[in-house]
């Protein structure tokens, strides 16, 4: 009982080390807090990742108004709507028409009660881009509609949604609106396949581990003090068993005190999320929220680590009462433990590509990527030992950079350990997302050279008009605009398009052509389902009301793929041999050119679209698109990195300002007896660079390597995305030496004579 007593007793006296010791004590235990924070804040970012994403889906599932297939009949509890989305400068515009058939109509969520005829209740984001100087290039596809209330939170998918919801009270089924009773439902997700798995799991151990790595830097704050403490202790009557308590229980104080810092900083963080989109996504604080049990094992694995990481420290150096054997000439470190690690993850990789998954295949290959990229940090402070151990002469702030790495390059390695592994990380994921990109890349098959938009309009009766509106709106260059209807016969079918030679020459190849003719096409494969459109045949046109005789002069011409990408089976006419007005109202269709110098261009045909029809498509033409749930696990890589880069960036400034604070009274030293600030400004850029070229170096290898096996992992082959690679390492440099340029004015505080008082 005794001993337990006096186990916690050493405990205490440790905890109670971290935070006295006066002003130097304080600031020691705010640096590494702070260190500590920055990493916890950033776990529980990720932790509430999930959450905030289903809470996204939750909402979207909510206001969903699909219909596939179902037939509600009117009644005084439904409500016909009609889906209208668009774009703004790249930013997806969510929009919806809609006119309730009786008083108990569903209301949308997010919305207190429908909108009348001329109004429409809007997001507060599409609010404020109306208020904007942009707004007025918006604004025209209201139709002047009087604004009446915000969509609220319930009802949109994030806060910087750009979405509205506009009355009608002349809305119909005929013209394509949906009928409904009830919002809410959604259509069942896509499942991931096992390569997008794959993408998922190795996105999250890339984004964790720097993070991780990094908590075990933070946490060694202060440790050349410290070890000078826990010597005095030695001296005093302590023995070994007791310096080990004391050490734990004063880790323990410190990460304890960084929980505490980083749940203050995730709070004050999830505030400022709903001012931020990135890739068209956005939050409100209240989604960013990490499941209770995540968070319980976050605070106590962290204080779990510090204490581990102060064990292991405690084994490189022999406490004694007159001192710390880490003085001395320092002892070579060895090579082949440091290759174990990397071993065992890339043979746990290999086995995974060779289907041998025991603990299954998710969780074998999340325990491969992080033992192989680990080996970044096990191989570094080696490397950069065996790179200094021979660097002789040079300038003096060389010379001083040297002997302090030869000395002790730990410190320096630690604080690039992070960035080494995020960097080795995003090479890998890039070379197997550039290795798979062709799997979820699907050719549209359309030829932006020829028409950059597709604009549709429903069948109306001025259909004249809309294309001259179209032609009218600034930016287009050039209208392609025919009007198409179907044509039914017994056994087949086909499209009928009335244009002039010009216009009808985009659908087929035409020896040649005047007014009055008619060609018949027909798209490769689909020749018995339209060999009833044949000319002298009779035909029904569109919905069956009236009948058209193709003459029997039209001949055969060879089909050509709409700049849209299709091939069609179709009659085309021009208007001498067909009177358009007899057929009734006819769909149109409209390929515009535009002005590559007014990027604006787009808005405006948009506009002048939603003036004639708000239900008309506006389609911009592209050579390939990608599948929706890739380019999101794409697009999350970007953000994580991202904001994992500059986390990383905030917490290694605490970590060099600690350096330069355990170290002042030496600069301070060194400047009295007449050493340049600028010596030490450069011999502090030098102690950094060397870590950090040889860490991206070393990062270079891992994330090739990394990349390499995930690629036969999926059996793809293997690409370097030579320009990634480039841009990943030079902004892992940059993080690092703009930490040491921010770090600069510190170092020149603390080099003022007043830095070598002591007491």
């Amino acid at each position: 009982m005794s001993r337990l007593r006096d186990g916690a007793a050493d405990l205490a006296m440790g905890a109670r080390m971290a935070v006295t010791g006066g002003r130097e004590g304080w600031l020691r235990a705010v640096l590494t807090a702070l260190g500590v924070g920055i990493g916890v804040a950033m776990l529980l970012l990720a932790a509430a990742v999930p959450h905030a994403l289903d809470a996204r889906q939750a909402r979207g599932d909510a206001r969903d108004d699909l219909r596939m297939g179902e037939r509600i009949p009117a009644a005084a509890n439904t409500l016909l709507i009609q889906a209208t989305d668009s774009a703004f400068r790249d930013r997806p515009v969510r929009g919806r028409v809609l006119r309730p058939e009786g008083p108990a109509a569903p209301v949308p969520p997010g919305l207190t009660m429908l909108p009348g005829p001329g109004e429409v209740v809007l997001s507060p984001a599409l609010r404020d881009l109306l208020r904007s100087p942009d707004g007025a290039l918006f604004a025209p596809r209201l139709g002047g509609a009087r604004i009446t209330g915000t969509i609220g939170p319930q009802g949109l998918a994030g806060p910087n949604e750009l979405a509205y919801y506009l009355g009608s009270g002349t809305l119909s089924a005929d013209q394509g609106a949906t009928r409904l009773d009830a919002f809410g439902g959604g259509l069942p997700g896509e499942g991931f396949g096992p390569v997008l798995m794959l993408l998922v799991v190795v996105v999250f151990v890339v984004l964790l581990l720097p993070i991780a790595v990094f908590l075990g830097a933070a946490v060694r704050f202060g440790g050349e003090r410290r070890d000078r403490r826990l010597a005095a202790l030695r001296l005093v009557g302590a023995d070994a068993g007791m310096i080990r308590r004391i050490a734990a229980g004063e880790a323990t104080a410190a990460a304890l005190l960084g929980v505490a810092v980083g749940g203050l900083l995730f709070l004050a963080g999830r505030q400022v999320v709903p001012l931020v989109t990135l890739m068209d996504l956005s939050v409100y604080a209240a989604d960013v929220r990490p499941p209770l049990a995540l968070v319980v094992g976050i605070a106590l694995a962290v204080p779990a680590l510090a204490v581990l990481v102060a064990m292991v420290a405690l084994r490189a150096v022999v406490v004694e009462p007159l001192g710390v054997t880490r003085r001395a000439t320092p002892v070579r470190r060895r090579l082949a433990w440091r290759l174990l690690l990397p071993g065992a993850g890339l043979g746990l990789l290999l086995a995974a590509g060779a289907g041998v998954t025991p603990v299954g295949a998710e969780n074998q290959t999340a325990a491969g990527a992080v033992l192989l990229l680990i080996g970044t940090v096990t191989l570094l402070p080696w490397l950069t030992d065996l790179v200094v151990r021979g660097l002789r002469g040079g300038p003096v702030p060389w010379q001083l950079a040297v002997r302090r790495l030869q000395v002790d390059s730990a410190a320096s390695a630690r604080l690039v350990n992070g960035v080494a592994v995020a960097v080795a990380g995003t090479i890998g994921l890039q070379m197997l997302f550039a290795g798979v990109a062709d799997e979820f890349t699907h050719s549209t098959g359309q030829d932006p050279s020829r028409a950059q938009v597709l604009v549709q309009f429903p069948a109306r009766p001025d259909a004249a008009a809309a294309l001259d509106r179209l032609a009218a709106a600034p930016g287009v260059t050039s209208t392609n605009g025919t009007l198409v209807t179907a044509l039914t016969a017994v056994d087949g079918y086909a499209d009928l398009r009335i244009g002039d030679c010009a216009e009808l020459a985009e659908f087929a190849r035409l020896d040649r052509c005047a007014d009055g003719d008619v060609f018949v096409v027909r798209a490769p494969g689909a020749e018995s389902q339209s060999a009833a459109v044949r000319p002298g045949a009779t035909v029904a046109v569109g919905d069956g009301a009236g009948t058209w005789r193709v003459p029997d002069a039209a001949r055969e011409a060879p089909v050509r793929p709409h700049p849209a990408g299709h091939q069609e089976t179709a009659v085309l006419a021009t208007p001498a041999a067909v009177a358009p007005a007899r057929l009734g109202p006819l769909r149109t269709d409209a390929y515009l050119r535009l002005d590559p110098g007014r990027p604006d261009a787009i808005e405006h045909v948009r506009n002048a679209a939603a003036g004639v029809d708000l239900s008309a498509s506006v389609l911009t033409l592209t050579r390939t698109t990608q599948a929706t749930k890739f380019v999101n696990i794409q697009r999350g890589l970007y953000i994580g990195a991202v904001v994992t880069l500059l986390l990383i960036a905030a917490s290694m400034l605490v970590g060099v300002l600690e350096q330069l604070r355990e170290r002042r009274r030496l600069l301070a030293m060194l400047v009295a007896v007449g050493t340049r600030r600028s010596t030490l400004s450069w011999s502090v850029l030098w102690q950094t660079a060397v870590p950090v070229l040889i860490g991206l170096a070393l990062a270079v290898v891992f994330g090739l390597g990394l990349g390499a096996v995930l690629l036969r992992m999926v059996q793809a082959p293997v690409v370097i995305a030579w320009p990634v690679l480039g841009l990943s390492t030079a902004l892992g440099a940059t993080v690092v030496l703009l930490v040491t340029g921010l770090s600069l004015p510190v170092l020149w505080r603390l080099t003022r004579p007043d830095g070598i008082r002591t007491e």
